[in-house]
């Protein structure tokens, strides 16, 4: 499905390389494994070929999807008024989606909100990892650094 140099993103944990496909032997069973390296954060994965479509391994998105991406992340959104909880809920089926689309939906929400009324400490951890997550995909798309991408994605927030 994918091969060595491979862009892709794994959901809830970003987008990087594959690196090398390797046998690796797991509670006396064999499997054959995607070693992808995540540039951001430096942590490399190791992902089942068995479960690739379970756990939503996708390509990274075009360079000609990008603006759309920025463009969600610059307008404002009307926050729902629901209990903590749920709007936490909501927001991590988004970042379990692996749609950068949705993800940036929930970095622009949680900033506005951090802005406006601040965050629970569960929601900053939240904010902190879809951040992540879209900085990591738009690094591999656009080819630039992380802090290059933080800089360009402070200006489009609140």
């Amino acid at each position: 499905m994918f091969g060595i140099g491979d862009k892709v993103v794994y959901p809830m944990h970003g987008a990087g390389v594959i690196e090398a496909i390797e046998d690796r032997e797991v509670l006396g069973e064999s499997r054959q494994y995607y070693v992808m390296h995540i540039p951001v954060g430096s942590m490399k994965v190791y992902i089942p070929l068995n479960n690739i479509k379970q756990l939503g391994i996708r390509q990274i998105i075009s360079p000609d999807e990008v603006p759309k991406v920025f463009k969600i992340l610059e307008n404002d959104s009307e926050l729902p008024v629901l209990a903590w909880n749920r709007r936490y809920r909501a927001n991590l089926e988004r970042i379990k989606s692996g749609s950068i689309f949705s993800v940036a939906e929930v970095v622009r929400s949680l900033s506005q909100r951090d802005h406006e009324k601040g965050l629970s400490a569960g929601e900053k951890k939240m904010y902190e990892n879809a951040y992540q997550i879209l900085i990591s995909e738009l690094v591999l798309v656009e080819e630039s650094h992380e802090e290059e991408m933080r800089q360009r994605l402070k200006g489009l927030l609140v």
